[in-house]
């Protein structure tokens, strides 16, 4: 009988049409979460001409939004662990999906905040639950790649947003990028053939038979009919599940997550609500504020694509330390530039610092802690951070409602990344997880691995 360690085998295998088609379809399902997300402070314009609202209310209304997604990280990234990442994972696609297109038919700013909250509630769950799953399959010399790639899905979706709304809005009205946006309906049953469950969750619910079914398609080389031994996947730890974040020497570097994270969606929200209105504000028309939101976004992608490799060779915060702190430096110039060149210069690397370096630290938590917690520890670390995107929106409202100058305004956003620059820099990496694996490594080399 073959005795065989799952990490180990997922950590070296062999890419092939498996991890292809799951990583495309995690790609597609992040892409429509960034497009939701987005569409919203495309829309702010409109609705504060058709609904008569001021900036605080649109702010407000944005922060009630990712208030949902705050409850939505703490419920199913919590909840994954005990009904499995693949069940979670269809669900909150099937809520932020069908509550988006709802939104296209609300008559009013309440009935409109009321689906978005709840559609909101979705979105904080795919997120943990699509990290964990891009984590777990992919092969150890790529992860860090892998899991970047698929949150470039959040930016691609946000550039779709934006080319989107600035065709439609002005022709046919902002309900119909709502109705794009519920678009991911028809992939459902797509996503119930091609995503594999967690195979640590199969073992730990006793259902080894699917377990060997899924590690099939991993490792071709090993036949389901098998007789093997699994080595004993990490047992759950009895107690608050959160709590567990807190010990063996990790409570310093959970901390220093949440703030990071915290910081990341302060200056998501920030921007991605309000850099339209900002921009209007500094004198550009709706069509080229647009502009500069897909721009940011191609900085998002193109700064996780350079980057996210860097990841492997050099360290998490060797490159996520600097990133930060260009993003600082980059917001507090932009205020003072009359040249759009240098502004959607400035603009890129702003997503590269904020979008681009969260879709990095996530790979970063998720390695950071043992498999048995790490939906538990993406969820409440995206909670968290959610905090940031609830102050956000209704901060810079308030900001734009005084009529500063935008110098001011872009510099107080700045703040939060220099705060996060910081939170990265006091991570305490020699208690990450995949440095006590490498440390262990030489005393699991009597597995039989099958090749």
């Amino acid at each position: 009988m073959k005795k065989i360690d799952l990490v180990n085998v997922i950590d070296r295998s062999r890419i092939h049409s498996f991890h292809i088609w799951l990583i495309f379809w995690l790609f597609i399902v992040i892409m429509f979460d960034g497009y939701d997300v987005v569409i919203y402070g495309a829309s702010v314009p409109s609705f504060i001409k058709e609904w008569g609202i001021s900036d605080v209310t649109a702010g407000v209304i944005g922060s009630y939004t990712v208030i949902g997604t705050a409850i939505g990280a703490v419920l199913f990234g919590t909840l994954a662990d005990k009904i499995g990442r693949k069940n979670i994972t269809l669900l909150t696609t099937f809520l932020f999906s069908f509550f988006t297109l709802l939104s296209s038919f609300a008559s009013g700013p309440v009935v409109f905040t009321i689906f978005r909250v709840i559609a909101g509630i979705g979105l904080g769950g795919i997120m943990p639950n699509v990290i964990a799953l891009a984590t777990e399959f992919s092969p150890k010399r790529v992860r860090s790649a892998f899991v970047s790639f698929v949150f470039c899905g959040y930016s691609a979706g946000a550039i779709m947003a934006a080319l989107t709304s600035r065709s439609l809005l002005p022709t046919v009205g902002w309900e119909s990028v709502y109705l794009v946006g519920g678009v991911p309906l028809l992939f459902i049953p797509i996503l119930i053939r091609t995503i594999p469950e967690s195979i640590s969750f199969l073992l730990e619910k006793g259902r080894v038979k699917e377990a060997k079914e899924v590690l099939s398609k991993i490792e071709p080389g090993f036949s389901k009919e098998d007789s093997v031994e699994f080595v004993k996947p990490e047992t759950k730890l009895q107690g608050s599940p959160i709590f567990k974040l807190f010990v063996e020497k990790r409570a310093f570097s959970t901390v220093m997550f949440w703030i990071s994270c915290f910081s990341a969606f302060v200056l998501i929200y920030s921007m991605n609500t309000w850099l339209p209105r900002l921009m209007m504000k500094a004198g550009y028309d709706l069509s080229s504020s647009l502009a500069f939101t897909a721009v940011m976004q191609i900085g998002a992608i193109v700064g996780t694509i350079i980057f996210g490799p860097l990841v492997d060779k050099l360290g998490f915060k060797k490159v996520l330390v600097p990133l930060f702190f260009c993003g600082a430096i980059a917001l507090s110039l932009i205020g003072f530039t009359d040249s759009t060149l240098i502004a959607f210069a400035l603009i890129s690397v702003i997503g590269a610092a904020s979008v681009g370096v969260q879709n990095m630290s996530n790979a970063f938590v998720s390695q950071y802690y043992p498999t048995r917690m790490r939906s538990t520890a993406l969820g409440s670390t995206m909670a968290f951070g959610r905090l940031g995107g609830i102050v956000a929106p209704t901060f810079v409202g308030i900001l734009l409602s005084m009529n500063f100058s935008p110098q001011y305004n872009f510099a107080a956003i700045a703040s939060a990344a220099v705060l996060g620059g910081f939170a990265v820099l006091f991570v305490q990496e020699q208690h990450a997880n995949y440095i006590e694996k490498e440390q262990t490594e030489t005393k699991d080399e009597g597995l039989t691995v099958p090749k």
